[in-house]
């Protein structure tokens, strides 16, 4: 089992920056894909971004350019620095690592290890 516990999160303006992190423990492996999702109210949970036990790194459209992702394997902890950040990034953020399952790295159902999320709120 993996324990996952995220945080940083909290209330910034609009084109503010937030780092969110996301420390794993448990029966945690530097192998592992570890990925943010975020989920908005009455929406379904989407992808943000993730990185590979190498380290290749991959981001949804809207936040590439102006969201970083990235682990410290020693710490078992993954980061999401999250700048130039609009109202519309507004949600919940998850972390979640995977249990070396086939799906796409991009959907939820990759992940069997979920953390409890934390909110980010952006005002215009």
């Amino acid at each position: 089992q993996v324990q996952l516990e995220e945080s940083g999160g909290g209330l910034v303006q609009a084109g503010g920056s937030l780092r969110l992190s996301c420390a794993a423990s448990g029966r945690t492996s530097s192998r592992e894909v570890m990925a943010w999702f975020r989920q908005a109210p009455g929406q379904e949970r989407e992808f943000v971004a993730v990185v590979t036990w190498s380290g290749l790194k991959y981001y949804s459209e809207s936040v590439k350019g102006r969201f970083t992702i990235s682990r410290d394997n020693g710490k078992n902890t993954v980061y999401l620095q999250m700048n130039s950040l609009k109202p519309e990034d507004t949600a919940a953020y998850f972390c979640a690592a995977d249990g070396g399952g086939s799906a796409s790295l991009f959907v939820s159902r990759r992940y069997d290890y979920w953390g409890q999320g934390t909110q980010v709120t952006v005002s215009s």
